[in-house]
């Protein structure tokens, strides 16, 4: 269960909610079985008491109290039902988003070899499917099971306090096995496949996003139906690994209901015993059977739960070990230059994927403040990888690197699918209008969207689909430009736009960033802004 320590620790997080949510959970479940308990001791009670008058025995039953009790419980029921559907719900979103966050804040403090390492249908399913198993992992496991175990051992209580210490033993050997059948062994029944099963899921989905996607080469190859068919067999697979886990889940559910019935036949058995002797009144004998029938309501959500539990841990052990964040980034992107004149140093940095050689070898830098470096070199020449070692996003092998505050443009232009202002206001959430628009003019696209109906509201569509590359390489420059960071690292800042238009840009560039620090790395000195001094990678 250690993968799930880091999750359950930020699901409580939030304390006063989740025990307001258990609340009314707790306050359904004891509402449905005080409902059926005392419509159980009313019924019973008016039936003696009608067989008492036919028999001509004088009797009398207040008929008020237990009607209103019966009301009660039954509005009190539907009440903490919806009042806990709408705010558990409104929990798990809650804890959607903090789960979600936590990951994102993991992404992006790892290496670059670890966000590299898979597919992007594999991160899909990361971010998708493995987080929607941890979600609702307090709604439908944690709190279940705790209900469960406290309203067991509160009907043992009470059937110890109000009926007998045998009885409240006999329900302790029935309830416990039922309880753990319903939980404990329905899990380790089911964990081995079910745990193989999320990661059958992962490749049969992995493989037919491949398939839709290569679907032209594919077909060039005459490899399509044999493709399909290995899909088709997968997903056969993953169908009969299902039917036997909910196979051994309904043979668990089934045993663990047949012993809260045994309860149930315990408890009347008992019951009528201490009635022969006097003990107990007839209608309480109904009283402790007809409560327990309830329990069979919160008994029902285990096993699919537990069942579940496997691929649970499955997903969590899957996001612990691919979004791992390195400690290292962290105090790295934090720490300042040695020397308060610099804005950025770089001590003896080398910069190695895995066992290959290395991409830049013992590399100095030093940067002052203010200073505008440039960075050349053809491609392959490690650039990309110097300036997410600047940037804090990729860790050296060896050796230091040093920075302020900074902002980066990556050589890949990313644009959300949301609109011209949402994009740009991710790198200054309080810019104004005012200072979008003058962004806007100094990359060269402000007339672009003065003439869009929807202006600053205008709709960039996926990865900036309604843009050209041109275009959308100068949004996200402005989005750069428009953060109020001291260092300014920009990597091929220029791809895309055209001489006339990126001479536009830079000769505006160094009024609008003043005494910022810029270090830009391109392929030749021509694409980017003119510098203090130039560096070239060989």
């Amino acid at each position: 269960m250690r993968e799930l320590r880091p999750w359950i620790s930020l699901i409580f997080r939030r304390p006063g909610r989740l025990l307001v949510g258990g609340l009314l959970i707790l306050i359904t479940l004891l509402s449905g079985m005080g409902l059926l308990a005392l419509s159980g001791w009313f019924i019973t009670a008016t039936a003696l008491t009608g067989l008492l008058l036919a028999t001509g025995v004088q009797a009398s039953l207040n008929l008020y109290i237990p009607g209103g009790g019966i009301r009660f419980f039954a509005v009190a029921r539907t009440v903490a039902r919806y009042a806990e559907r709408v705010y558990n719900h409104d929990t798990v979103l809650r804890l959607l988003t903090d789960i979600r966050v936590a990951l994102f804040e993991r992404l992006s403090l790892a290496a670059r070899y670890r966000r590299t390492a898979l597919r992007g249908p594999q991160w899909l399913s990361r971010l998708t499917n493995d987080v929607d198993a941890l979600d609702t992992l307090y709604l439908r496991l944690i709190a279940p099971t705790a209900l469960a175990a406290l309203v067991t051992a509160l009907l043992i209580v009470v059937a110890w306090v109000f009926y007998s210490q045998a009885l409240a033993i006999g329900l302790l050997i029935t309830l416990l096995p039922a309880f753990l059948v319903a939980t404990v062994v329905v899990y380790l029944r089911t964990r081995h496949l079910v745990y193989r099963q999320t990661d059958a899921r992962e490749r049969a989905r992995t493989d037919v996003i491949e398939h839709i996607e290569g679907f032209a080469e594919l077909t060039a190859a005459g490899r399509t139906g044999k493709h399909a068919a290995l899909c088709l067999r997968q997903a056969d697979q993953i169908a009969r690994n299902d039917s036997r886990a909910d196979t051994r889940t309904g043979w668990n559910l089934g045993l663990a209901q047949v012993m809260v019935n045994l309860a149930v036949v315990l408890a009347v058995w008992m019951g009528l015993q201490l009635f022969q002797q006097g003990s107990v009144t007839g209608p309480v004998v109904v009283l402790l059977p007809v409560a327990l029938l309830g329990l069979l309501e919160v008994y029902s959500m285990l096993p699919d739960a537990f069942a579940r539990l496997g691929g649970t841990l499955a997903s969590a052990a899957r996001l612990n070990r691919d979004c791992v964040a390195e400690s290292a980034a962290g105090s790295a992107a934090s720490q300042p230059p040695a020397d308060p004149r610099h804005a950025l140093e770089l001590d003896q940095v080398t910069v190695r994927f895995g066992d290959h050689s290395p991409v830049i070898s013992r590399f100095d830098l030093a940067v002052l403040n203010g200073e505008w470096v440039n960075i050349i070199g053809n491609s392959g020449a490690g650039k990309s990888s110097l300036a997410e070692v600047m940037a804090g996003l990729e860790i050296p092998a060896s050796g230091c690197a040093r920075r302020i505050t900074s902002a980066y443009l990556t050589q890949q232009t990313v644009l959300f699918e949301d609109t011209l202002k949402a994009n740009l206001l991710i790198g200054r959430p309080d810019a104004s209008d005012a200072d979008v628009w003058r962004v806007l003019g100094l990359v060269a696209m402000a007339d672009r969207f003065t003439r869009e109906p929807a202006q600053l509201n205008t709709w960039l569509g996926s990865m900036g689909s309604q843009l050209s590359g041109g275009e959308a390489r100068r949004i996200a420059l402005a989005r750069v430009l428009l953060n109020e960071a001291p260092l300014i690292i920009l990597d091929e800042p220029f791809t895309g736009v055209d001489t006339h238009t990126r001479n536009s840009i830079t000769a505006d560039m160094k009024q609008w960033l003043g005494e910022k620090t810029v270090v830009a790395l391109g392929h030749a000195p021509e694409a980017l802004p003119a510098s203090d001094r130039t560096l070239r990678l060989s």
